[in-house]
């Protein structure tokens, strides 16, 4: 005896809106009861593949339209029916038409299907959370190994991922087949916990199942690895895969790249290109950030053209990277061309570009591009982007405009708190800074009080300086870089006796002061110099350009400004002009380049007061633009003068 057609009265009814809107296409409708009409009744088969084309299609509307025709011609659904509707009902996001297609599995006998199970649990998961889904999960008698990885699934998308491994556990504890998407997902929950402990057991379960170098698995053992910060680990597993393809090649790059192994990132890349693997636009967006330093932008020169020679789709996600790696490598005209060019921009383009001026002493440029963001544009700006405004006003000195866009920054953090302080604080406005920082109860965080140095720095406010070190030396006691301060402080006071207790506290603390270096590429080769250095084969000709340098400077009565009282590198204080990293670097560009080529040097700490006059007055004397990056800004200095305005 057949069994009675389900009421379809209420389902009908919670749709209709939706179907209407979906069919009210001159003939669409008419033509789909055409098709219906056509189909047989007892063709279950005709009506579920109708319904998998729609769903296939994303037509979500018209699987639920699809499927109320069965009822209404009174065809049974079979297992393969529901979880087809159900997912169509997840995609339309109708947790009501889910519930009764629940009911509809019930009547029919479909509940413990494997099939049917698996749709309801992601039904339930997406659109009433995982604690539904897992309740119906435990409640059921049916379970595989498909049930139990989407669970796991399910624990992930709502960032769980500890609860997902348990899962896991359970399924090895009760012998459940354990298959590659299971295995990949664990793994992938490993690495988001950056477990690298759990990883590495999970590491020795795919070896005991035989799929270590299964496709899945092995590049999700990759990206765990280089989650957890372990890229030996990682470049172990990729040595050893049989196969290796683009997704494991990017995997391991970007790994390489956020660890700061950029030039083995470079290597990969080189490397898979020569394999025949073909990068895809994740590929080009991880490697060109290992290209975005001075040294290195021949490499991003290179990657650049390649992808224009090769006519490579330039998607917007390459051409931020792109832009970037041309910002953070001092090419900020070639960032602004870029920029300029691109059809369709995000709020990535903009925010990249905004901070890109700001960094290269361009920082009213910065606010101008921001305004015309926000008249031509129509994206929601977010924190980030305010951020990077707000480092713009600091750069120009722009204090109404920064206080106007750090009010517009609903939940302002210590960063942001930062930028304000330090906006303030290089405009000379000190004392606001300071009922800023006590208003906002933020005296006990070392970044704000480090923006506020810098604001003493710039207009010489050495006892409101000194202040502020000694909070540091408070709040940091194992940071070198603070007593090095305070024993430049002293020393400028002529205060020896303090600076030698310093050098010995710094000594007792087993403390290491950081060394000051500076590098330029020539001919693509990295040349470093220390301070005092004089290791370089080409010393005596660097030294000596130098010299004659001076000569001219002192010539034209050019008094390079011997303070470094505020200064967080010692071995400078103590060493002659000459000598310092940053000077040496220069020279070495000006005898080993073409004249009237651009000298790109790059500092690892703060460039002192001496090197900045004196890299002006070379820029002048020596016709040449010299871009000089240390680790607050770039400084571009040309015809005498420097992109910065002296604040720095």
């Amino acid at each position: 005896m057949s069994e009675k057609p389900l009421k379809t009265t209420q389902f009908k009814h919670s749709r209709s809106l939706r179907i209407k809107a979906k069919t009210n296409v001159s003939g669409e409708l008419a033509l789909d009861y055409q098709v219906f009409d056509e189909i047989p009744v007892s063709d279950t088969f005709a009506w579920n593949n109708l319904i998998q084309t729609h769903l296939t299609n994303g037509d979500s509307d018209l699987v639920l339209l699809t499927y109320l025709q069965m009822l209404l011609r009174c065809v049974r659904p079979d297992r393969h029916t529901l979880p087809r509707v159900l997912a169509a009902s997840c995609r339309c996001g109708d947790i009501f038409v889910g519930k009764q297609l629940h009911c509809h599995a019930l009547k029919l006998g479909f509940s413990l299907d494997h099939y049917v199970l698996t749709a309801l649990i992601e039904m339930y998961g997406r659109l009433d959370g995982v604690d539904t889904a897992r309740w119906l999960f435990d409640k059921s008698p049916s379970r595989n190994s498909v049930s139990w990885t989407l669970l796991a699934r399910l624990y992930i998308m709502e960032n769980k991922p500890s609860l997902a491994i348990g899962m896991f556990n359970q399924m090895v504890d009760l012998g459940v087949e354990i298959d590659s998407v299971v295995l990949a997902t664990a793994v992938g929950a490993c690495g988001m916990l950056k477990s690298l402990q759990q990883g590495r057991k999970l590491h020795e379960i795919t070896k005991k199942c035989g799929l270590e170098f299964d496709a899945l698995v092995s590049n999700s053992l990759l990206k765990m690895y280089t989650d957890c910060g372990s890229i030996e680990d990682a470049q172990a597993i990729y040595d050893q895969m049989p196969l290796k393809d683009v997704i494991a090649g990017t995997t391991i790059i970007n790994g390489y790249v956020r660890k700061g192994g950029f030039n083995e990132a470079l290597k990969l890349f080189r490397q898979m290109n020569m394999d025949g693997l073909k990068s895809d636009s994740l590929t080009f967006s991880s490697v060109l950030p290992a290209c975005a330093r001075m040294a290195a932008h021949k490499h991003g020169k290179e990657i650049h053209g390649y992808l224009l020679r090769n006519s490579i789709d330039l998607n917007l996600m390459v051409q931020n990277a792109v832009m970037d790696m041309y910002v953070k490598s001092g090419f900020i005209e070639y960032a602004s061309r870029i920029f300029v060019r691109m059809k369709d921009k995000d709020l990535i383009s903009w925010t990249v570009m905004i901070l890109g001026y700001s960094l290269h002493g361009q920082g009213a440029c910065g606010v101008d591009l921001f305004c015309a963001m926000e008249r031509k544009s129509t994206i929601q700006i977010d924190q980030v982007t305010y951020a990077a405004v707000l480092h713009a006003c600091s750069t120009a000195r722009m204090v109404e405009q920064g206080k106007f866009y750090f009010n517009c920054i609903k939940a302002p953090n210590v960063s942001n708190f930062s930028l304000m302080v330090a906006l303030l604080a290089r405009a000379g406005l000190s004392k606001e800074a300071r009922i800023f920082i006590e208003e906002q109860k933020i005296e006990r965080h070392v970044d704000v009080l480090r923006a506020l140095l810098d604001g003493c720095r710039n207009h010489q406010q050495l006892a409101l300086g000194k202040q502020v070190i000694e909070q540091l030396c408070e709040l940091e006691p194992l940071n070198a870089e603070n007593y090095v301060l305070l024993s430049n402080w002293y020393a400028n006071s002529a205060r020896w006796d303090k600076v030698d207790k310093l050098r010995q506290t710094i000594s007792d603390m087993g403390l290491k002061p950081k060394k000051a270096y500076s590098w330029i590429e020539f001919r693509n080769k990295v040349h470093a110099f220390a301070t005092g250095d004089v290791s370089h084969p080409r010393s005596q000709k660097i030294y000596w350009e130098l010299e004659c340098l001076i000569k001219k400077m002192e010539d034209e009565k050019h008094q390079p400004n011997p303070d470094f009282s505020l200064h967080d590198v010692e071995e400078e204080r103590e060493c002659i002009q000459i000598g310092h990293s940053e000077m040496l670097a220069i020279s070495f560009g000006l005898i080993s380049t073409q004249p009237g080529a651009t000298i790109r040097v790059t500092k690892n700490l703060r460039v002192c007061r001496s090197c900045h006059d004196c890299a002006k007055f070379i820029s002048k004397i020596a016709g040449r633009e010299i871009i000089l990056k240390d680790i607050n800004c770039f400084h571009h200095f040309k015809d005498g003068f420097c992109s910065c305005d002296d604040f720095w």
